[in-house]
């Protein structure tokens, strides 16, 4: 049992009037402690539920990402005109809508902009659809690559998947907690803010509830990360929704205050209704249709989001101008073409970890 960690625990376990808020540096090394394994499983369950009902402060969150940067994979810079965007999402996947994070993805590295996203596969508490397997309906399973088989398909074409059983597995050992407490722990707050890129990207940091943005605003302060936006997408995720107005915060250099954008699909054409998870089958069938540039609802869907982060990595100079560029990307099967490079880079370093 670690005392250092018992001490650590005892400040934020307390109770509701005399429970104490860790420091960054405190933060940074609780959650050290949680990775190494170096607490108990006692102790770190403690922790989680703990924490989760005193809810996690902006510097907690900062040190504790401090710790992932320490122990945690990054891919290497590569060259490229654009920074690569990192989408942050929520692991345990989607339930209720289609997740549209992948094919955004296609279009943005067929116009040559990075794209980094991470994860695992299904979940607690909510087992949804993780990214990893809509990627396999796709045919690209980024699940047998090691880290320097990723950084190799990264700079090829690109894309690049951080799979935490694989890259991370200190980070991957925490998801028994999440099951076994029933609850989401603050580490699963994490999975929204970290960027596992060590060169200069722009993140993206899905969320559903408005404390969550704040919480990660102050931690992006305190680690000095201006550029970032933050999203209340479907679901928690980086997706953004076409049956309400899109809430966006985009950061800024301090001291300049995070700038608040509104974006309302009506006003480009883009309202409906947002497209229902299906079945695989259904799923599979659809994304296809949109990479043959098939007109559908998730094709429009899809063209919102990859005009929406054309624009913002600055492939394009305004909204209208991404939103017309994804669409062409698509019909032109760029898009499809960019699918097939990905999935032959993967493959043929699969075909030698078998050998």
């Amino acid at each position: 049992m670690s005392d250092t960690f018992r001490d650590l625990l005892r400040k934020i376990a307390s109770g509701n009037h005399t429970h104490e808020d860790l420091t960054r540096a405190e933060a940074a090394a609780a959650t050290q402690m949680i990775l190494a394994q170096e607490a108990t499983p006692a102790q770190i369950g403690a922790f989680m539920i703990a924490h989760r009902i005193k809810r996690p402060t902006g510097e907690e969150l900062a040190g504790m990402l401090d710790a992932y940067d320490k122990l945690g994979p990054k891919l290497a810079p590569i060259a490229s005109t654009y920074p690569p965007l990192v989408l942050s999402l929520p692991y345990d996947g989607r339930s209720r809508t289609a997740p549209l994070s992948p094919l955004t993805a296609l279009i943005l590295t067929a116009a040559g902009c990075p794209v980094v996203l991470h994860g695992a596969g299904r979940m607690p508490t909510k087992y949804g659809i993780p990214l990893v397997e809509v990627w396999q309906e796709l045919g690209v399973d980024w699940t047998l690559l090691s880290l320097a088989q990723v950084q190799q398909v990264f700079a090829q074409t690109r894309m690049g998947f951080i799979y935490l059983p694989n890259q991370f597995p200190l980070a991957a050992a925490l998801v028994p907690y999440r099951d076994q407490i029933g609850k989401r722990p603050p580490f699963a707050t994490l999975e929204l803010l970290w960027c596992p890129y060590a060169g200069d990207a722009l993140l993206v940091s899905g969320y559903v509830h408005p404390p969550t943005e704040s919480m990660a605003q102050d931690a992006f302060a305190l680690r000095e990360t201006s550029h970032y936006i933050t999203v209340k997408g479907l679901e928690g995720s980086c997706d953004l929704p076409r049956d309400r107005t899109c809430i966006l915060g985009i950061g800024q250099p301090a001291p300049a205050p995070v700038n608040r954008l509104l974006l309302h699909p009506r006003d480009y054409g883009f309202a409906g209704t947002d497209v229902p998870l299906e079945d695989t089958p259904q799923r599979i069938q659809a994304m296809q249709a949109v990479l043959q540039g098939i007109p559908s609802e998730l094709m429009q869907s899809t063209i919102w989001n990859g005009g929406f982060y054309l624009w913002q990595c600055g492939v394009v100079a305004d909204f209208a101008a991404g939103l017309a560029t994804a669409k062409d990307l698509l019909t032109s099967g760029t898009a499809a073409q960019q699918l097939v490079e990905i999935r032959e880079a993967v493959n043929v370093l699969q075909a030698v970890g078998t050998r």
